[in-house]
């Protein structure tokens, strides 16, 4: 099962090689990663999908996570309301002769050409991880030429957020 995990950082040098270094040394793989600054310059967020079935290695991890130096917090939200978006820019062949084919893949993908060339034009696409997938697996019989995914960025879902507070609130 893929978990997504948050981390809030600092946002110092060496942060990222040690979080890498930690999966490294445990043998754990990461299947996505994302870095971004916050709205304060000092703090970044990691979203990172890590393919871990077993959930006391989870919890291992998890624990290890929280106890680097520079990381602020950690979240499991794999199992929250989550919103999740990837971008991936995809160059494929597309001669004019197929250009409306093409184009009619393009359309209910909400997709956007954003370059072309002579047989090649090169589309970028936003969205859940699934969605992105399925778009590729769409173009992949036209022939693509190159592939740039950024990994996949996750918030939970804002009203998720207020229900705790609210269920926190009640119980006090």
């Amino acid at each position: 099962m893929k978990r997504v995990v948050t981390l809030t950082v600092n946002n110092n040098s060496g942060v990222l090689n040690r979080i890498t270094g930690l999966f490294s040394k445990r043998q754990f793989n990461i299947e996505s990663i994302t870095v971004g600054p916050t709205m304060n310059p000092g703090i970044s967020k990691m979203t990172l999908i890590v393919p871990i079935e077993d959930p006391a290695k989870m919890e291992q991890l998890l624990k290890q996570l929280q106890k680097q130096i520079d990381v602020l917090k950690v979240t499991d939200i794999t199992d929250k309301r989550m919103v999740t978006r990837e971008l991936a820019l995809i160059k494929v062949t597309c001669p004019p002769a197929i250009r409306s084919e093409v184009y009619s893949i393009i359309e209910p993908f909400r997709a956007t050409v954003i370059d072309m060339g002579k047989n090649i034009i090169t589309v970028q696409v936003t969205g859940e991880p699934s969605k992105v997938e399925a778009f590729i697996d769409l173009l992949k019989p036209y022939g693509i030429k190159d592939i740039s995914r950024t990994g996949a960025t996750a918030f939970v879902r804002e009203h998720q957020i207020q229900e705790t507070s609210e269920q926190s609130i009640l119980q006090l």
